[in-house]
């Protein structure tokens, strides 16, 4: 019969298995790190003081306020911050400024970033099934990036409705020429409810970026996707999409449904608005700032955010917060007076959102180093309490881990899933160069609701589980900076 302390283990176990399954963001096939029984060597890789300091870390960073100070200048004093904006190099140049502060060495490095301006967007039903004479309704809607603008009158055409790309391509050319498409492929807030959030907006998103260039292809004169995510309040989510050619927007789930219902009862048609811009590449840049190490500063640490941001909201959840408590990890350092082994640095990156450009700058610029980065750390999911981490990491450095996952066990933030492709975005070319990449695992079930709308905003940021992001951040960014060797490869 087994003892009553490993009974309590086995139910710790269990409870760490449900709670994965409850709140997964991202659903590429998880293998949970158990933080049960640590092996001896990494009971030796945490020495006595080490682990003093990443608790110390831990406490403060779940009373500061500093990150929370950061996200709401970000975010209200400077507002959006769309690639190539004045806001955009404003908020590198605060950044780079407040690190400074902090005694870091800080660069700006170029980017070479897309500059697409938001220009008239408005659309009206003007021919449906049981219309009042001399009437039209107003559609609530948005453009997506990467395609051409409408002239300025506008477009009128009749619409056709589909949900997936077969149903587009069983159509064929005859039936679509000269049209507008509407993709109304629905959001699964089931999913979502479920704790996968993630894996819907997944399945989704890929008609607003690809759904242009699918519809162009058989010669349609513009294209419309329902808005990606699962707040039906009217509220159209914007995003990019692949160059087609031709007006595309997103649609309110609602104007999509009503559209959807219209179409099966006969002809609608639609006059169509979308005058956004896409200018020559500007100037932009990520934000560049080292901590360095004591033993190793040739050896690197990455905890970053993007900086850059839709026009529409004023970038909050998306990303500001995860640039606030990477910025944090550094201020909790400098206040603690910490001495990490390697090098920390926090990158705030620039044009996540369309072109990926910020990070193909880094990789221009420091790819041949990558054998020196030790770990990539990113924030981009949000806001949501920290469940622990994804990483792309061998399961051999998983024992390395769990001291350290055992000491966020108290906020909550101590579960491991290793996943097969990079967890975030910017550290992309890290992760599969070998890098071991890690992303908060954060509770996201609401995060679609804002995302990419003009409600992402900062009264959505709960300071508390902004702290917690912050505390994980730093004790995980810390820990493997200051280990006696590095994470395995």
């Amino acid at each position: 019969m087994a003892s009553p302390k490993l009974r309590t283990l086995s139910l710790l176990i269990v409870s760490l298995v449900f709670a994965t399954l409850a709140m997964r963001q991202v659903a590429p096939k998880p293998q949970a790190a158990s933080i049960a029984q640590e092996p001896p060597s990494a009971e030796e890789a945490y020495s006595p003081q080490l682990r003093n300091e990443l608790k110390a870390l831990r406490d403060a960073a779940l009373t500061s306020d500093y990150a929370w100070g950061q996200v709401a200048h970000i975010t209200e004093n400077i507002g959006s911050r769309p690639e190539g904006s004045p806001q955009a190099e404003f908020a590198a140049n605060y950044v780079a400024d407040e690190l400074r502060k902090l005694g870091m060495d800080v660069h700006l490095e170029d980017v070479q970033v897309p500059r697409w301006t938001r220009g008239a967007e408005t659309a009206e039903l003007v021919e449906y099934p049981g219309q009042v004479p001399g009437t039209t309704q107003k559609i609530v809607l948005t453009a997506l990036s990467g395609n051409n603008p409408t002239p300025p009158e506008g477009i009128t055409a009749e619409v056709v409705v589909v949900r997936t790309f077969d149903e587009l391509k069983a159509l064929g050319e005859q039936k679509v020429e000269g049209k507008i498409v509407l993709y109304n492929e629905l959001y699964d807030k089931k999913k979502a409810a479920a704790g996968y959030a993630f894996k819907a907006y997944a399945e989704a998103v890929v008609y607003r970026g690809r759904g242009a260039k699918a519809a162009a292809a058989l010669g349609a004169v513009g294209s419309l996707v329902r808005s990606v995510g699962d707040a039906d309040y009217r509220i159209p989510h914007t995003g990019g999409s692949t160059k087609a050619g031709i007006a595309d927007g997103a649609v309110t789930a609602e104007d999509a449904e009503l559209i959807a219902h219209l179409a099966a009862q006969g002809k609608v048609r639609i006059h169509l608005v979308l005058t956004s811009q896409t200018g020559a590449p500007v100037l932009g840049h990520n934000v560049i700032a080292d901590i360095k190490g004591s033993e190793h500063p040739e050896q690197i640490v990455v905890v970053s955010g993007h900086l850059d941001s839709w026009d529409l909201g004023s970038g909050a959840i998306d990303d500001a917060a995860g640039v606030g408590v990477a910025m944090e990890t550094a201020h909790l350092i400098h206040q603690l007076n910490l001495h990490p082994k390697r090098t920390i640095r926090v990158i705030a990156w620039m044009d996540e959102e369309n072109t990926g450009s910020g990070q193909t700058a880094y990789t221009k610029a420091h790819g041949s180093e990558f054998g020196n980065h030790v770990a990539a750390i990113e924030s981009d999911s949000g806001a949501g309490h920290p469940l622990g981490f994804e990483g792309k990491i061998p399961k051999a450095a998983v024992p390395l881990l769990r001291p350290m996952l055992a000491i966020l066990a108290g906020s909550g933030s101590n579960l491991l899933n290793i996943v097969d492709d990079s967890p975030e975005a910017d550290i992309t070319p890290m992760a599969e160069s070998g890098v071991p990449a890690f992303g908060l695992l954060q509770d996201g079930r609401d995060y679609f609701k804002y995302h990419h709308t003009s409600a992402d905003t900062l009264d959505k940021i709960d300071p508390q589980a902004l702290r917690e992001n912050a505390a994980a951040m730093a004790v995980l960014g810390y820990a493997v900076a200051d280990l006696p060797a590095r994470l395995p490869r």
